[in-house]
Formats: structure tokens, sequence, C-alpha cells
């Protein structure tokens, strides 16, 4: 019986396997990748599509594509395709990200012969009804109305214009915009962007050869390319000149601010080191800018920092909402933890508990085999192989404080940031 009067053996992390999956490519170029783990009888399969290049003429054609595939094919209505999942206990999202978008499927093993079939019309036969594009249209004015009095979404909005440029990365819709949204122009869209050779699917789960095969059945011999391939190239990120924007509301209660920069994407060779960097300053709870400006100031309930990484690109940023009355204190606070990075070395008992932060939370989010498909993701999109997540875990072992002063130096201008604050200043 467990003693629960002591604590847990404290152990270090010395590595960390990942499940690696098996690779399967159709006759017809889509590839499958599998992650076969778990005794349950269940699966995730996701369809992941590159988008099509960015069209600022029409900017949301990515977005509703993907986010409309569930609102009617030629012989299903949207709601004959939410009742004929939830019969089968199965559950269907769709997700649109700024590269990527997908079409993800949960299901039991045994119903799969009936839930496939729906993914397959979805994917072949679209047909985004007029009525539902009003309907969406309508929805989509309505929540933008409604996040466009946020203080943190228009700070957000503007940081990402600012640092992306006239990029999907730096695109924010307008109420306009949904009115360009024609059913012809999706129809074109999809038929271009939603074919297997855009396409890599990604199955985790108690994986049986006789649902591989049903899997293989339904995504290789139905499902052709049309004969316009899919192109997904974006233009280059040019970042404004401007660094300062003040967009003021004069009975704010709260300041919103984003301060941040362009900067190294995950395939550079200090990207690893500098995620070490970032959690020391404000990448989790006992982060300095929590400890300054949350903890000994009161100036916040909330603040961080993070890394965004794409293909073409990168950014560092900082995010928070404080008392509009000590917007500029918390400026001055933030500039002052980042120089603090650049002058003294970080000690190594902090330096330590970052370590064994960053290294534990890595092996916590490998909860499932859903979690490990997950990071498979991550590396195969951007590029990458596995050997990312080896340096991962040798970089954060070995950092030195020496090195992160380095990367301080290297990295953190604040008088090169740009600043965007919502509010009072």
């Amino acid at each position: 019986m467990i003693n629960r009067k002591l604590a847990p053996e404290f152990r270090a992390i010395d590595n960390i396997n990942l499940i690696r999956p098996e690779h399967k490519k159709l006759s017809n170029g889509c590839n499958i990748f599998c992650f076969n783990s778990g005794d349950q009888e269940l699966v995730r399969i996701e369809w992941v599509f590159g988008n099509l290049s960015f069209n600022p003429a029409k900017p949301l054609l990515n977005m509703a594509v993907n986010s409309m595939l569930t609102d009617g094919t030629t012989t299903l209505t949207a709601a004959q395709i939410a009742d004929k999942i939830d019969f089968y206990g199965a559950f269907l999202q769709v997700d649109y990200g700024y590269e990527n978008s997908q079409v993800t499927l949960y299901s039991l093993n045994k119903h799969l012969h009936h839930t496939l079939p729906v993914i397959a019309d979805i994917l072949n036969n679209s047909i985004f009804p007029e009525k539902e594009l009003e309907t969406f249209k309508r929805n989509q004015q309505q929540k933008l109305q409604v996040s466009l009095q946020k203080n943190d979404v228009v700070a957000r909005r503007a940081f990402n214009r600012a640092v992306y440029g006239a990029t999907i990365f730096g695109y924010a819709a307008e109420m306009t915009d949904y009115q360009t949204l024609q059913h012809d122009d999706m129809l074109a869209h999809y038929k271009k962007m939603y074919q297997p050779s855009n396409c890599t699917i990604v199955i985790a789960g108690k994986i049986e050869p006789e649902m591989l095969t049903l899997l293989t059945d339904t995504f290789d011999k139905d499902w052709g390319n049309s004969p316009t391939p899919a192109v997904t190239i974006q233009p280059d990120i040019k970042a404004a000149a401007d660094l300062f924007y003040f967009a003021e509301k004069p009975e704010a209660l709260q300041s919103a601010i984003r301060i941040g920069t362009p900067i190294i994407n995950r395939s550079h060779e200090d990207f690893q080191a500098l995620q070490v960097l970032n959690t020391v300053f404000g990448g989790y709870f006992g982060s300095r800018l929590m400890a300054n400006i949350r903890e000994d100031k009161g100036y916040t309930y909330g603040i961080g920092s993070g890394l965004a990484s794409f293909k073409q690109g990168g950014s560092f940023f900082i995010a928070t909402e404080v008392g509009a009355d000590v917007c500029k204190s918390a400026v001055a606070e933030i500039e002052k933890e980042m120089n603090l990075l650049k002058t003294e070395l970080v000690p190594e008992e902090e330096l330590s508990l970052v370590r064994n932060y960053m290294l534990g939370s890595l092996l916590g989010s490998l909860e499932n085999v859903f979690s490990h498909a997950d990071k498979f993701k991550t590396i195969y999109f951007a590029g990458l192989d596995y050997d990312y997540y080896d340096r991962y875990t040798v970089t954060v072992k070995n950092i030195t404080s020496d090195k992160l002063i380095q990367l301080a130096n290297t990295y953190f201008n604040f008088d090169h940031f740009y600043k965007v604050i919502v509010g009072k200043y």
C-alpha cells in the first residue's frame, strides 16, 4: 500500500521517448501517418490541408471554406451530417490555422465504416449552400463586432499587422470583408485545396489492419486530384516602419499592452535556447514578469511572453492588461526586467527550476497517443524531424546562464520592439 504521508521521490528526466509513426503514401499522393497505441477501441483521424496562398482581395476564403465544410454536401444537409456523426457516438470538428486547415474525426473503431463515408462526402461533395453562407457571414460579423470592443483583441490585431505586414499572419478581418465571400469563389477554392495531393492524414489510437484497409479504400480509390494543383506559396513578411501604436479609449479601466518583435522560427539553431530564455522572462507562472508585475506591483492579474513560429518566420511577444493608471509604469517594468537579463546572470537555482519545469511540461504533455501525434505534427509541418526533440531536451538540460545572457543581448532590444497600447497611456 502507498504511504501517502511520504512525498513522491524526485527524479531527474533523462530522456523522453516519443512514439514514431508508420508512413504510407496512397496512389493519389495523400500521405498517411499512423500512431498505433492504446487499448481502447478509439481513433482520432485528422485530414490536414495546406492553405492556399493568401489573396488580399478575397482574404477570408481559407477560413470560410474550412468553417463551412460541414454545412452541406450534394447528398447531405448540415443537420443530416451532424445526425449521422452523433448517432454513432463520434465527434467531428473543423479547424483553421494560418498555414493549415484540418478536419478531425474521433470515432469508435467499430463504427468507422459508417463515419468515414461521411468525411469522404464532405471532402468530395461540399456545396456551401447560399442560405448557410449568409448565416455564416452574419454570425461572423456579429462576433467581430463584439470582439472589437475588447482592448486585448484590438491590441493583438494592431500588433500582428505591424509585425507581419500584408500577409495572412498580419491580416485582421473587417466587417466589409465578409461581403466579399461568394459561393462560386468558395466552391472553386474548395476544389483546388481539398484534394489528396494537398492532404496529410494523421491517425492515432488502436489501429487494426482492417481499419487501415478501410481508410485506404475510402480515400484512395474514389478520391482523385483536380486538374489544377494546390498552391501554398505565401508572400514575404515585411514588418512596419513605425514601432509605436496607441489607440486611446478615455473611459477604459484597463489598458491592453502588446510588445514584441519579429524573430527566428523553430528551424533556427537558437530557437530552443530562446525558449528557455522566454520561460525565465515570461513563459510560465513563476516567471520574472509575473513575479514583478503581478505579485510585487499588483498591476495585472496575468502577464506572459511567448514565441510564435511559422514556416517563414516568427515573433516574440509580451501580452497583458493592466490598470489604465499604471500602464506607463508597467511598460517601464517590462523594459527593466528585459534589461536585467542582458546584464545579470540568471541564478543557478532559478535556472534549475525552469529546466525542470520545461522538461516536466514536455513529459506531462505526452499523456496519450494523441499527444504523440500532436508532437509529430509540430515538427512535420515545420519541415523538421525527431532530432528536434532530442536537441530540445539536451539544450534545456545543459543551457547555462552565460548562454542566456548572450541570447538576451542578441534578441532583446527593447528600443526596437513594436509597442501597442489600447486604452490609456
